[in-house]
């Protein structure tokens, strides 16, 4: 018997840095909990519901003369004095006067000790979906201090049958509550039950207590998990690429600019394009602004013409940071305007020079991949993009990769393995949330992760990918279809749900709407690049063969009017010791998406930072 509960106390053995154990451990075998009757634990988490039940008083009832005596038993003095008010009042009444006196009014309500209760506490610690019923009397603890939803409590009791057979195949009764974090209902946030998860936006401090967010940062943290095992067991090393850097890795992204000027005085806010206008009001900065983020809304949706887009992005970024200097500026000297005089001088910056938030580490990993041969990162990137959407938020993660000695062939195979490994791992790890994300949001996503596994990516080139679309008459889309367009989500969706009906690799990209470091291939027109479109999410991965030839990344630089000046340590590594190369990189946060079924990148991230809105 001994030895029994031993081995039954070494399967609930307490988290090594505190003496709680973490109800993943009891609720997640796979008998519920059963096999652990009768074992004392310490639990803690936060109140999901709760109910009580109040204790009815018993009554004393009194056996007929001559009847057998009925069995006896401890009758309490509040028990008594509850039956007998009715009639205790009567004789008051009586005795405190008649017709001949005046009515003489005593209080007669008489303030008794509350009923004592049992309350049923649903408990979740964010281990797992499920929660744990915890039964309090309330001689233990207050029902008004336990019962809100949100207060975190750490209890002691021991595992036992539910005395009322329900969803829960156990419960624990406590014997002592060693903590109560209370809550303001009228403050907390959280204490409606079931809100949209839209609502939660505003409140990144407490939406992990929710179950819907506490299933997506498990899964998330089981992706994270299966990226870096991914690989590290096919031979590449992990290597931290910048935040800060001096180089656009794309020549034409919006970017944050990082810089310790601004405030220091009212001489060093100045814009470095300031000697091109002089005397401009914030207003009509503000209102440029607005005209020309228009004009690049227009440009995205039609995707006609990348090299205008291009234009128009470089463009409104420099109108930005007129904006942002400006209101600077006159946060220090209310009413001033721009003039000629003062202008920026980055040499007297913390970097000696202009420097951004990097969009993306390619550049960077390449480096190393002509050191080093197969290597990877895993990091934030920003894209300081000023205009709302579901898929995209100012700060997201991407996966990033590079291999030396390999080419297009290569990287799509390498793309569709990762793909197919992260689905299978998070089908093996995380049964509990996908089942509950498929209850609630999308009852497609388990036989959409399995067909991931399953499926043979169809590979076409981007013009077998026009002429399929050209040819269909059932659909109308609302861009037209021509070759040199960037696909649009609804070109993507109608090629992987309606053509192939399977995940669609698409290469060989016209090279106006790529980067300018994607091999530029023999037909002059496309480069070696390639996007991983699957069902519902769309595009997963964008990835490429590198240009290796410096004659043609030269070339590449001035067609897009790209600063070269920028780009002489990239351009070094063609000069010396060049190699073929290619990589990709993932959005992560789009990865989620896909696993989980929800829709809005912000519900994916821990502490989503979009435009207009970083509020903590």
């Amino acid at each position: 018997m001994a030895s029994q509960e031993a081995v039954v106390a070494a399967m609930v053995t307490p988290f090594k840095y505190s003496n709680r154990v973490v109800l993943r451990t009891i609720l997640g075998r796979g008998d519920g909990g059963l096999g652990l009757l009768g074992v004392r634990v310490v639990v803690g988490g936060w109140v999901r519901s709760a109910k009580e039940v109040k204790k009815e008083p018993a009554v004393v009832v009194q056996p007929d003369v001559g009847s057998s005596p009925l069995p006896q038993r401890d009758v309490s003095c509040v028990e008594i004095l509850q039956t007998r008010i009715p009639f205790l009042r009567s004789i008051i009444r009586v005795l405190g006067g008649g017709d001949s006196y005046p009515p003489h009014r005593e209080k007669t309500d008489i303030v008794l000790p509350k009923l004592p209760s049992t309350v049923f506490l649903q408990v979740s610690d964010g281990s797992c979906v499920a929660s744990l019923k915890v039964v309090v009397e309330s001689t233990i603890a207050s029902p008004g201090q336990i019962m809100p939803t949100g207060t975190c409590i750490l209890a002691e009791g021991v595992l036992k049958l539910p005395a009322v057979e329900g969803k829960h195949a156990i419960e624990l009764q406590a014997e002592k509550i060693l903590h109560i974090g209370t809550v303001d209902q009228e403050k907390y946030p959280l204490s409606k039950k079931r809100l949209p998860i839209g609502s939660l936006r505003d409140f990144s401090h407490f939406k992990p207590r929710t179950t819907t967010v506490a299933s997506v940062m498990r899964m998330r943290d089981a992706l994270t998990h299966a990226t870096h095992n991914f690989f590290q067991n096919n031979g590449f090393l992990y290597v931290q690429v910048p935040i800060i850097t001096t180089t656009d890795a794309e020549g034409f992204s919006e970017t944050f600019i990082v810089t310790t000027l601004l405030g220091k005085s009212a001489e060093k806010v100045e814009p470095k394009y300031v000697h091109e206008i002089e005397g401009v009001s914030l207003e009509a900065l503000k209102a440029a602004i607005k005209e020309k983020s228009n004009l690049v809304e227009e440009l995205k949706r039609s995707d006609s013409n990348k090299e205008a887009l291009v234009a128009a992005l470089r463009d409104l970024r420099k109108t930005n940071e007129l904006a942002q200097q400006l209101e600077s500026r006159e946060e220090l000297h209310p009413g001033a305007s721009l003039n000629k005089a003062d202008e920026i001088n980055f040499s007297e910056d913390f970097f000696s020079r202009q420097a951004y938030l990097t969009v993306s580490g390619r550049l960077h990993l390449q480096s190393y991949a002509c050191s080093l041969g197969n290597v990877y990162s895993f990091g934030p990137r920003f894209r300081a993009e000023r205009h709302e959407s579901m898929k995209h938020v100012a700060e997201m993660w991407m996966v990033e990769l590079e291999m030396a000695f390999s080419q297009l062939e290569d990287a799509m195979t390498c793309a569709e393995d990762f793909l197919k490994f992260l689905c299978k791992s998070v089908l093996e790890n995380c049964m509990g949330e996908i089942n509950f994300f498929s209850k609630r949001f999308d009852k497609t996503n388990v036989d959409r992760l399995q067909s991931i596994i399953s499926s043979s990516f169809e590979r076409i080139s981007y013009t077998q990918a026009v002429d399929a679309l050209k040819q269909v008459t059932d659909n109308k889309f609302e861009t037209k279809v021509e070759w040199g367009i960037s696909l649009t989500e609804e070109h993507e969706t109608y090629l992987v749900g309606e053509i192939y009906k399977r995940p669609v690799i698409i290469y060989n990209y016209p090279k106006k709407i790529k980067p300018f470091y994607m091999r530029v291939n023999d037909d002059g027109k496309t480069v070696a690049a390639f996007d991983v479109v699957v069902p519902k999410a769309g595009t997963l991965i964008r990835g490429s063969q590198n240009e290796e030839r410096m004659s043609m990344l030269s070339t590449r630089i001035k067609e897009l009017g790209i600063r070269s000046e920028e780009y002489e340590w990239y351009m070094d590594l063609r000069r010396h010791g060049t190699v073929k190369n290619s990589g990709f990189s993932v959005a992560f946060e789009h990865v989620v998406l896909f696993a989980t079924g929800l829709v809005d990148v912000a519900d994916v991230i821990p502490f989503p930072r979009s435009y207009g809105k970083a509020n903590n």
